[in-house]
């Protein structure tokens, strides 16, 4: 059994996670999301606490209203219940990269202790690599552009390593300074939402530290999934569960898609 996903619980790890990535996003923010985990948080937001969050995917649409949960980021359902589509170069050269967008939310293959992000490849060399992953897309622009970065990625020692084989998207480098001396124009990852809880900066090294545990899940079960020396906050916040309100709505948002 999962650690975060004690018996008497009546929803999974996954449910936890989603709800708490959907929390961090407020009404009225504009959202860059990426598919997957990402996607169905950003979706559930809008559909409880955050009507007006403007969801924005790297196909061009703008303004997307899904009532259920897109395939991918080429799903017509986006062009069909957006405000705009617009072309992927004005996607990122207007939107994106002077900063318009305000939070980018990403998932990962691998992340290290400095919010860098590899989804290129594991193991080996680039050119010889023992996985070859499906690669950055249009992540290294959403972790540079974007005025704040989340990251929803399910914790494990695999995924959670002390260095990322590849850096396809930047978090904070090696620590304090690198985003200015790469000329990255947004702030960086300011969360790592998992399964297990949630992780922040440290304010001064950058590292991140585990802020947030959910019911159920210990500091010595988060260590053991994670591939360096996790830093705990001394009081790490109790995460509530999720409402009964924010599992229908992710329930029936998961059960639309499953039956397209």
């Amino acid at each position: 059994m999962n650690p975060a996903e004690p018996s008497d619980l009546t929803y999974t790890a996954d449910e936890m996670m989603t709800v708490a990535a959907a929390r961090a996003l407020l009404d009225g923010m504009t959202c860059f999301v990426g598919i997957g985990l990402p996607s169905a948080a950003a979706n559930l937001a809008r559909a409880t606490h955050a009507p007006a969050l403007v969801l924005i995917y790297e196909s061009g649409t703008i303004g997307a209203k899904p009532d259920e949960l897109p395939l991918s980021i080429g799903d017509g359902i986006l062009a069909e219940t957006a405000d705009a589509v617009v072309s992927v170069p004005e996607i990122f050269n207007y939107w994106l990269q002077p900063g318009r967008i305000d939070v980018g939310f990403l998932g990962a293959a691998q992340i290290d202790k400095f919010g860098n992000i590899n989804t290129t490849v594991i193991g080996g060399d680039y050119g010889n690599p023992r996985v070859r992953l499906p690669g950055a897309g249009g992540a290294p622009e959403i972790a540079a552009s974007c005025r704040e970065v989340i990251v929803v990625v399910r914790q494990t020692s695999r995924s959670f390593v002390e260095r990322v084989d590849f850096v396809t998207s930047v978090g904070y480098g090696s620590g304090p300074g690198d985003r200015k001396r790469l000329g990255l124009t947004g702030a960086g990852p300011k969360k790592i939402i998992t399964d297990l809880g949630v992780l922040e900066p440290d304010p001064v090294t950058l590292e991140f530290t585990m802020t947030g545990l959910y019911p159920g899940v210990s500091a010595a079960a988060a260590k053991e999934h994670t591939g360096w020396d996790l830093a705990i906050a001394p009081e790490p916040e109790i995460i509530a569960g999720p409402s009964p309100a924010e599992l229908d709505a992710l329930r029936n948002l998961q059960r639309s898609a499953d039956d397209r």
